[in-house]
């Protein structure tokens, strides 16, 4: 059995207390925000905006898109100064919960997508990936934490607590008016209690049966889990496009996209075998998992390789059909995100694409320790950045930045992870000895 380290335990401690501090020191900075702090923040873009006007001989207005306006949520007629201030104000109110909600958010699909991953395995009877169930198992016990953390999140804004969610407080819109079917806050909270209660509840189950498993002289606990994962599949389904729909696209309640709930599926799915693959290789160093080889490794490289193929399509498909519209309530939400958030923007593109299809494309290096988990980590940095452009231009616009909240909300998160994480996989034994593929999970190889 795996021992969880007092060093990495110590580790993973320290990391939930600096974030913990972080977090604190965001929002309480965060709700000592007045209007004289958006009439700075403002001042401030104005003058920016000036300067580079002058540089470029354009309309100050048109340097200032994206920044003095905001877009998806804009009335058809001209805002005021003070509407605008006001606006801005939440923007600045808003950054410390955003910042928090980009790492729990991105932390609790991960951990999502490795259960999810791990049931697809069973429901298609897979014989290569048994050895590495445990590990998938352990991992997916983050759901728990994340899952009471999120329910709180939601609660939260369901209350009031803050702004991020503009259509809970928009008045006199049409178009959030028009959706109000779905985009109401009862139906909007229970549904998200729904979400996190089946996810739980599921793994809890599923696990359960693979671990009556082990020492079981039939396969009744197999078969069990077999078809509690098909209908965990889809109950999957069918909640991960609801709560991509909830809880990211209706940050922009006047945008909306057919591939949303593929592309956040794609991205997470992509990060989550990433980890999987990440934190095998960490316990294979750490003389663990002597049964799992580099075909096994090979073929979690394979997924890493195929997924980020896939994000990479959804993410083109999504923006060269919204931006070669050129509707202006749809092609917003990426005007917004190529002017405020230009760099990162493409950037991710180039890490979440570019870096792992250039270096997985050889079968060799996806069998080497070192690269893959280079290749993985990058993956994960350019993942987050992902969901960080997903969420922050509707919730902070132009008032974004990089600094204690974010950095302290993702120690958190990390910090909190490997503790779960770790601690699931040592409480039982490494190998899923009573799994009947378990014989052509060992001795798979290419």
């Amino acid at each position: 059995m795996y021992q969880f380290s007092g060093k990495l335990k110590s580790i993973a401690i320290a990391l939930m207390i600096i974030g913990v501090f972080g977090i604190g020191y965001g929002f309480f900075t965060g709700s000592s925000k007045t209007l004289d702090d958006a009439k700075q923040t403002i001042a401030h873009q104005e003058e920016m905006a000036a300067e580079k006007a002058e540089a470029a001989k354009l309309d100050p207005r048109a340097i200032q898109y994206g920044s003095h306006k905001e877009e998806q949520h804009e009335e058809a007629h001209e805002i005021t100064s003070e509407e605008h201030e006001a606006h801005v104000l939440h923007q600045l109110k808003n950054r410390p919960w955003a910042a928090f909600f980009v790492s729990l958010f991105f932390f609790f699909m991960i951990s999502l997508l490795i259960f999810a991953f791990y049931v697809i395995q069973i429901a298609a009877s897979a014989g290569w990936s048994v050895v590495l169930f445990r590990v998938m198992e352990g991992l997916s016990a983050n759901l728990i934490p994340l899952g009471i953390i999120m329910l709180l999140f939601i609660l939260a804004a369901a209350f009031g607590m803050n702004h991020f969610y503009p259509w809970m407080h928009a008045e006199g819109d049409a178009i959030i008016e028009g959706k109000s079917w779905w985009l109401n806050v009862p139906g909007w909270t229970i549904r998200g209690v729904i979400y996190i209660v089946g996810f739980i509840l599921f793994r809890y189950i599923i696990r359960k049966k693979s671990l009556e498993q082990d020492n079981a002289t039939d396969y009744k606990a197999h078969e069990k889990g077999f078809k509690y994962g098909i209908i965990f599949l889809a109950f999957f389904m069918l909640s991960e496009s609801a709560l991509s729909w909830d809880w990211i696209m209706s940050l922009d309640p006047h945008w909306f996209s057919t591939l949303f709930a593929w592309y956040i599926f794609a991205s997470a799915m992509v990060s989550a075998v990433t980890v999987i693959a990440i934190v095998t290789m960490y316990l294979k160093a750490k003389g663990y998992l002597s049964f799992v080889n580099d075909s096994h490794l090979h073929d979690l490289g394979v997924y890493m390789f195929g997924f980020s193929i896939f994000w990479t399509y959804l993410w083109f498909a999504q923006y060269m059909l919204i931006w070669y519209s050129n509707m202006p309530e749809e092609t917003t939400y990426f005007a917004q995100r190529m002017h405020d958030y230009n760099f990162i923007f493409y950037f991710m593109v180039a890490l979440n694409f570019a870096f792992p299809i250039l270096i997985l494309m050889d079968t060799e290096w996806k069998r080497k320790f070192s690269i893959l988990t280079i290749v993985g980590l990058v993956i994960l940095v350019g993942h987050y950045i992902d969901v960080f452009v997903m969420i922050m231009p509707s919730s902070v616009g132009a008032q974004w930045h990089f600094g204690i909240p974010e950095i302290g909300a993702l120690l958190f998160f990390i910090g909190l992870f490997i503790y779960c994480g770790f601690r699931a996989i040592g409480k039982v034994p490494l190998l899923a000895k009573g799994n009947p593929y378990l014989k052509e999970s060992e001795d798979y190889h290419n």
